[in-house]
């Protein structure tokens, strides 16, 4: 859901907002945030409605906010399948994005995508006919290549080169090894290039700890960590970041055990981040939520993760977007209804109400961002 919405909002509204049929990125920042010692915060740059003066708007909001965006896009296949270097609506987008947030004292941080962000049990754009799998030369050779674009284009400090892979990897257990390859030939070219750029993935740390309870999950318990995937990558792992949801799985925040975060830190002695996750702060269907829960759900984050390993923190919103008007313009963008009725169970994750009055959470966000 959340890379949805933002392919089908942002990366629009971006083009639109800067226009510009051959944009260049933007200079890097003279004094980086990931240069301070301290954790970075940022939010998706997913605007309350799919309109440029809101994108605009939420730009500016997230330059208060936040010190960096987290610009997830889905790779483009037939677009990077043949080079690296070139000239595409991908490109221009993703170029339009750093230049708002440059624009707005912002830096960013990359995941490149290439499954569905509401099933990442599959792929997502492939071109007919292309097998869905990371052995196929082309998918390889592709998201190779985006990579190397992005490396090249923006200079990240921090590349992702999927989101929630462990997901995938339970569901195509045959085929994870083929992605596990595909990131280790990746990061021996990106660090041939750019040594600094620290490199991850992302796991989906309520599903690594078996949450849900999948029939792929066999007979694993709950808080039973899947460990076996995240140290699959390694050594080439240089941040372990997870995405976490708890509300889908504790009908309280207060429900968080006290060491549910801790032990990603007792694992392993590398950097840590928290690169997507939130709290609702409102009942949705079964979906429990409250404005207290938001700022227990924060504080349970700071308390077992915090200090001078948690190098970035992501909430997936800043504010609450308008849940009709993003359900119709997915409708309008090919999606369907069901996956639009997701809708509703991430629209109140922001620390800002749809009018932009502050929630509890906010206050806390600030607290911890400012070190007080």
């Amino acid at each position: 859901m959340k890379q949805c919405i933002l392919s089908l909002c942002i990366i629009t509204l971006a083009s639109l907002a800067c226009g510009g049929e051959s944009p260049t990125p933007p200079p890097p920042p003279e004094t980086s945030i990931f240069d301070s010692g301290r954790t970075a915060y940022g939010f998706f740059p997913v605007p309350p409605e799919p309109k440029v003066e809101s994108a605009i708007q939420l730009f500016e909001d997230m330059g208060e906010h936040g010190d960096f965006v987290l610009i997830q896009q889905n790779t483009a296949w037939e677009e990077f399948v043949d080079r690296a270097e070139g000239e595409s609506q991908t490109r221009a987008d993703l170029i339009n994005q750093t230049k708002l947030a440059h624009q707005n004292g912002l830096e960013y941080i990359f995941v490149l995508d290439p499954l569905n962000g509401l099933n990442r049990r599959e792929f997502i754009g492939l071109p007919v006919g292309w097998e869905a799998s990371f052995a196929n030369p082309d998918v390889r050779t592709a998201h190779k290549n985006y990579a190397l674009w992005v490396v090249r284009a923006f200079h990240p400090r921090y590349l992702g080169l999927a989101s929630e892979i462990n997901t995938y990897m339970d569901a195509h257990p045959d085929d994870a090894p083929n992605f596990i390859s595909l990131y280790n030939e990746i990061y021996a070219l990106v660090k041939a290039e750019a040594p600094e750029t620290q490199i991850f993935v992302t796991f989906q740390w309520d599903d690594l700890n078996n949450m849900f309870h999948q029939p792929e999950e066999g007979n694993r318990q709950k808080f039973d960590t899947n460990w076996e995937q995240v140290e699959a990558f390694e050594p080439n792992l240089d941040v372990w970041a997870i995405s976490t949801y708890p509300y889908f799985v504790f009908s309280s925040a207060s429900d968080i055990p006290a060491d549910y975060y801790s032990p990603l830190l007792t694992r392993t002695d590398k950097p840590v981040a928290v690169a997507e996750g939130g709290f609702s702060s409102q009942v949705a269907g079964p979906i429990q939520g409250s404005p207290e829960d938001q700022v227990a759900y924060l504080n349970a984050i700071h308390d077992q993760l915090g200090g001078s390993r948690f190098v970035f923190w992501v909430n997936l919103l800043l504010t609450d977007f308008n849940i009709e008007a993003m359900t119709e313009y997915m409708l309008a963008n090919g999606q369907n209804a069901e996956e639009a009725g997701f809708l509703g169970y991430f629209g109140h994750t922001g620390f800002q109400n749809f009018d932009r009055s502050p929630k509890p959470a906010l206050e806390v966000w600030e607290a911890f961002r400012s070190g007080k």
